[in-house]
């Protein structure tokens, strides 16, 4: 049995694995005040062409649906929801973790997974010019993921258009980086981390489905913060006391671009599972430029592809075929891409 089910069924990168090991016996400060969390803010502000100074701005978490959860809520209002596309994480595949803090989910159409700019200038301004507002949910944030939930990607345009679309309606841009690895390394992406600095007013940057055994690292982009943050993550459970467990992933991760070489490890994968797709006849969803792959399979070919290889159901494509993902990590052979042609 060989598996594409996901790019977070490998445990983590055999350096942080090392790192771990190495500094096992080091008596270090709890929290995320040890040395390793401190470099590892440092690098990855350096990274996203930010200041030494607003390293203090970065801020480690332990999984995805935790930090768009804690986010959300810390940087709306009480009578704020959070806008995304119908498609969007938060928005499906979160079970209710945005609602459950008392925010809404907000949704606006999904184009392969991307909102438009002017849907969402739209929308916010068709609000405003409701009479009867005062009583309806206000639009307080705006969430995208990069890559999308169709593995496709923003381009630099596309993102300038949102971010100047949410200036113009005073509300942060908020962008969920899950797998952004991916979509920086993809081979048409135009974005880079400082790009994504300068636009976002927040985003984080993903470790559990890019080599890390957990962890992702959020970035306040404008020393917007919200007060007190220490205090908010604890009342939502998410204070880690060994802190030190994500600070060091972290500070390996982007140590000599180890994040980026990773990642590109996942794309070149992709590529050539999508190449073995095509010669084989298979036909795509939609053409994704990272490492999620969709393919529309016969009903009775996936059931009998099942047998041996582990892919993620998505969504019904019509009574005969259905839709499934693909996915190649960090950790993706070339022999896993060749086992996977022989079955095909």
């Amino acid at each position: 049995m060989i598996s594409f089910e996901s790019d977070y069924i490998e445990g983590a990168h055999p350096a942080i694995l090392e790192a771990l090991a190495k500094s096992n016996m080091e008596a270090l400060s709890g929290y995320g005040s040890d040395s390793y969390t401190k470099s590892a803010k440092e690098k990855i502000a350096l990274a996203c062409g930010l200041s030494k100074k607003q390293s203090n701005q970065v801020y480690f978490l332990t999984g995805g649906t935790q930090t768009n959860q804690i986010v959300i809520d810390t940087m709306l209002r009480p009578f704020e929801g959070v806008i995304s596309a119908q498609t969007g994480h938060v928005s499906v595949h979160e079970a209710g973790a945005i609602e459950f803090t008392g925010h809404k989910v907000l949704t606006i159409p999904a184009h392969e997974g991307k909102m438009k700019a002017d849907e969402l200038d739209s929308y916010i301004s068709d609000f405003y010019a409701d009479g009867n507002h005062e009583h309806m949910v206000f639009p307080g944030l705006a969430y995208i993921s990069q890559p999308t939930e169709y593995g496709t990607l923003y381009t630099k345009k596309e993102l300038t258009e949102l971010s100047q679309v949410c200036r113009k309606h005073k509300i942060p841009l908020f962008m969920d980086g899950a797998r952004l690895g991916y979509g920086l390394m993809a081979r048409d992406s135009d974005l880079t981390l400082p790009d994504i600095a300068r636009l976002c007013d927040v985003f984080y940057i993903g470790g559990t489905k890019v080599g890390a055994l957990c962890g992702e690292a959020v970035v306040f982009t404008k020393e917007n913060m919200p007060a007190h943050f220490d205090n908010l993550v604890k009342k939502h459970g998410a204070l880690l006391a060994k802190g030190r467990l994500l600070g060091i992933q972290f500070d390996t991760l982007f140590t000599d671009d180890l994040y980026f070489k990773i990642c590109r490890n996942a794309i070149d994968r992709a590529e050539e599972l999508k190449s073995i797709f095509r010669e084989k006849g298979y036909k795509f969803y939609l053409d994704s430029p990272t490492n999620q792959q969709f393919v529309i399979l016969e009903n009775s070919k996936m059931t009998e592809l099942q047998k041996s290889v582990r892919f993620s159901f998505w969504e019904k494509y019509d009574e005969s075929h259905t839709v499934v993902r693909f996915a190649t990590s960090w950790a993706t052979t070339k022999e896993k891409i060749e086992e996977l042609k022989k079955l095909l």
